[in-house]
């Protein structure tokens, strides 16, 4: 089973941006931290960061026979990209959205996400332990659906 997780914009800032938000966790921790727990699920695991919206839907695309499901913390392009959203519908992988933060106690604009509708489930608000449940989550789903 192989698993993509997209990391979006000022993500590669987290541990320095905004602690008491977004945690102290660098994104090399979280990323190392994940793939232990994806090695102890029997997953293989590739991430991705980019601060660019056409090199993640690029990314996205390249997941198609590459990926059997897609963990996505968009950032702020949770909030305004259609073109990320008409790329999860076009590889057609199942995908779970997640943020560190309660995006629903923040700014009314942050409650708007473009691809909530078609994910599989929103985790937010656990700090780094969203990508973890987030993991599990769509491990759980596919493994699951191969039943």
């Amino acid at each position: 089973m192989r698993i993509l997780v997209l990391h979006g914009p000022n993500l590669n800032l987290l541990g320095s941006r905004e602690p008491g938000l977004y945690g102290s966790h660098s994104l090399a921790e979280i990323n190392a931290e994940l793939s232990q727990r994806a090695l102890l699920l029997g997953v293989e695991l590739t991430c991705y960061q980019s601060n660019h919206e056409g090199a993640l839907v690029d990314r996205i695309q390249q997941a198609s026979g590459e990926a059997d499901g897609i963990l996505i913390n968009a950032g702020a392009y949770t909030h305004t990209s259609i073109a990320l959203r008409d790329a999860l519908l076009a590889v057609a992988l199942p995908y779970v959205e997640l943020h560190l933060s309660n995006v629903h106690a923040r700014e009314e604009f942050r409650q708007t996400s473009y691809l909530a509708d078609r994910a599989l489930g929103v985790i937010c608000g656990f700090g780094v332990a969203s990508y973890y449940l987030a993991l599990e989550a769509v491990v759980g789903h596919l493994k699951a659906k191969n039943q």
